[in-house]
């Protein structure tokens, strides 16, 4: 028997056939290829027909595709135990995310890294009072079960170095320069003593532990001012400066790769050098209402009602004592990719960080239901024909609680592959905390953002939209700014210069970081029906439907330029006259030209009928200078002392006394001249106007996307 791969050959017997027929055989296989050519068939691999009524009926489909049942049920699946990062228990969780992928067809992949994390060994903190009397006060969490005791992490700062701080109690309000200045003008000494503050809004908590060390404090106590409401919870959380592994900062701790010692001045200058330790509400009211001393008017409405605004030192003694370990541990980012047709050169990715201090039901896995859920819709609308113009990533990260480790390591890897590559990277941390709609983007974004919220039905009443309720007090939608540093966009933003969005619903949460974080807790108080998580996903992913499918990039560059003229307003009320803004006025002028040419050449794009090649090529180099504009803010001296952030206008500034939510760079010299000569204060401040006025006429001429 010939095998059906053999080659025949032609024997002497056989006859080749007529030419008559031969003929006809060519020319019935030339009619059968000129055909195919002019009227192919379509095929799983032909391109979906993209037009405005084809993208509307896939946006409306995929809001059609809502499930509250199911958001909950990931959630509940995902809060079954605790899943710090580096933990056994955490496994679960990347191994629930990555299934989940798997079983929707997508090409999925995880990502390994080694960091420094950090843990608690023990810790224990007395009150010595004036009368004699001891009282150990408690650090377990009061409200919840004996099996949730034993199973989550014992209330601590992560990265606070072990040892034993005895002294005298000082409360020091939030711990900012402006109260230290208080404390002194009263008279009040905190050298030597254990400080006592409550965390607020201005000061992360590394910055009230690094400044309380500054002044000559021995150790911190610190708790939150919403604990009150909380029955007993304590908030954990980390006490490091920066973002990222601190043994690998500039690059990716990858198996294998460069590391620093635990002993180098770049890894140990990101640490305290005091012992801290977060408190319960009810603890700290125990020291609050024993202090004697001085007096400080400013504190009054706090400490009041406790003991007539007394801020000590003392005559209450505290012993304060942690013992912590830190050790190199393995994290994993998941991520799932489905392909883009026509530019899969081209990324959007939507993130959310995947660990938590304890069951994170809110912070952060109220978040990875959502984005789980999203990923569920787009697998059904594969499933009607649609295919994303250009590549969606759903990137689950991980170590995110210990500074955005997760994110920034793969942004460091990646960081040349993002700059040439990411449109843009869409964010949500704690996707439901509470009521109210919030969201913070870099400026050409703002535009998509307010449109999109018209398509998804408000959570809060029968008929209205997002929108109605967003823009219900005054028509003015308050968007915030990326310069925090706060979650997992802060690398994408503030070393990648790529555009984000960053939403959550509530503005805070009494249970943050606590044991009390559960899934009873959504239901009972955040959100039971879980509409709230419908809505952050229905703008979640329309976003990411526009940024991958709309044939030009809704980028608008005229939002960036007013932002920037506003906050150059501001600034020029802060500066001695001596200091020019003129190189500002005329870079962001520039910025407004190229902006509006942008706008015009996209208008006169849409309005073309018939896209020949040469309008698609045009097409293309329009959505290749909107993406890359953003790269034009970077910096690659970075910010003085903080070079790994490089971002100009959005960023970490000197959190102690910046009145400016922009420009850090500035800022900082704001800050620092203060200590300086008038003269050196001047030039300090005016070389940073300068550095950020050629940052905007960078980005400018990125826009237009001609040489000089």
């Amino acid at each position: 028997m010939t095998h059906p791969f053999t080659k025949l050959t032609t024997t002497a017997s056989s006859k080749p056939p007529p030419p008559l027929i031969t003929f006809t055989f060519l020319l019935i296989l030339c009619i059968i290829g000129f055909y195919t050519l002019h009227h192919p068939y379509p095929s799983p691999a032909t391109p979906p027909l993209r037009n405005p009524q084809t993208a509307l009926h896939f946006q409306k489909t995929f809001l059609s595709l809502s499930s509250n049942y199911t958001v909950s049920s990931y959630l509940r699946d995902l809060t079954h135990h605790p899943h710090l990062a580096g933990t056994e228990p955490s496994l679960d969780t990347v191994r629930y995310v990555q299934s989940h992928f798997e079983q929707l067809k997508f090409n999925t992949h995880t990502v390994e890294y080694k960091a420094l994390l950090s843990y608690p060994v023990h810790a224990s903190v007395s009150a010595h009072f004036s009368n004699g009397t001891t009282v150990e006060l408690s650090l377990t969490e009061k409200g919840i079960s004996q099996n949730a005791i034993l199973d989550v992490v014992q209330p601590y700062h992560a990265y606070s170095p072990s040892g034993s701080a005895y002294g005298k109690v000082v409360f020091v309000n939030y711990g900012r320069e402006e109260d230290y200045r208080a404390l002194e003008a009263a008279g009040v000494n905190v050298s030597g003593c254990v400080v006592m503050a409550r965390k607020g809004s201005v000061l992360s908590r590394s910055g009230v532990i690094f400044l309380a060390e500054a002044k000559g404090a021995i150790g911190v106590l610190l708790y939150a001012e919403w604990d009150r409401l909380r029955g007993g919870g304590v908030e954990r959380g980390t006490v490091m400066r920066g973002v990222g592994d601190p043994l690998s900062p500039g690059w990716a701790g990858v198996e294998g790769g460069e590391s620093l010692d635990l002993e180098d001045s770049e890894v140990s200058k990101r640490f305290p050098k005091i012992p801290s330790l977060p408190l319960s509400f009810e603890n700290a009211q125990i020291i609050l209402g024993s202090l004697w001393g001085g007096f400080v008017p400013q504190f009054l409405n706090d400490l009041g009602r406790v003991n007539g605004g007394r801020v000590g030192p003392g005559p209450t003694m505290v012993n304060l004592t942690f013992q912590g370990k830190k050790k190199v541990a393995t994290i994993y980012n998941v991520f799932a990719v489905i392909r883009g047709l026509e530019e899969p050169n081209r990324y959007v990715l939507l993130g959310n960080h995947r660990d938590a201090w304890t069951y994170g039901a809110i912070d952060p896995n109220s978040g990875t239901a959502a984005l789980l859920d999203i990923a569920r819709r787009y697998a059904l609308l594969m499933r009607l024909g649609w295919s994303p113009r250009r590549t969606i990533i759903f990137c689950s990260w991980d170590a995110e609680e210990f500074g955005m480790i997760g994110s920034t390591e793969w942004v460091e890897e990646n960081l040349v592959n993002l700059g040439a590559k990411a449109v843009a990277y869409l964010n949500v941390d704690c996707a439901v905390q509470g009521p109210g709609f919030f969201a913070g983007a870099t400026p050409q974004l703002d535009d998509i953002l307010i449109e999109v919220t018209k398509m998804v039905k408000d959570p809060e009443s029968e008929s209205g939209t997002l929108y109605d309720q967003w823009s219900a007090p005054n028509r003015i939608f308050n968007i915030q700014r990326l310069g925090g540093v706060d979650s997992d966009f802060a690398s994408f933003v503030q070393h990648a210069g790529v555009p984000s969005v960053d939403m959550y619903y509530g503005k805070d949460f009494p249970v943050y970081h606590t044991a009390l974080d559960t899934y009873t807790w959504i239901v009972g108080h955040a959100d039971p029906l879980f509409h709230r998580h419908v809505a952050v996903a229905g703008v979640w992913g329309l976003l990411a439907l526009h940024l991958a499918d709309d044939s030009i990039l809704p980028f608008n560059f005229l939002s960036y330029s007013d932002q920037l003229q506003e906050n150059k307003d501001i600034l020029s009320n802060l500066l001695d006259q001596r200091i020019s803004l003129d190189p500002l006025t005329a870079a962001i002028k520039d910025l407004t030209s190229a902006a509006k040419d942008a706008q015009n050449e996209a208008k006169r794009l849409r309005e073309q009928e018939h896209l020949g090649g040469v309008e698609i090529l045009k097409i293309h180099d329009l959505n290749d200078r909107l993406m890359l504009a953003e790269r034009g803010f970077l910096d690659t001296d970075g910010l003085q002392g903080r070079q790994w952030f490089k971002h100009l206008i959005y960023g970490p500034h000197d959190e102690y006394e910046s009145k400016l939510s922009c420009f850090p760079g500035i800022a900082d010299a704001i800050s620092q001249s203060t200590s300086m000569s008038k003269k050196d204060g001047e030039a300090l401040i005016q070389h940073e106007v300068w550095r950020v006025a050629r940052a905007i006429q960078r980005a400018a001429s990125a826009l237009r996307g001609e040489l000089t």
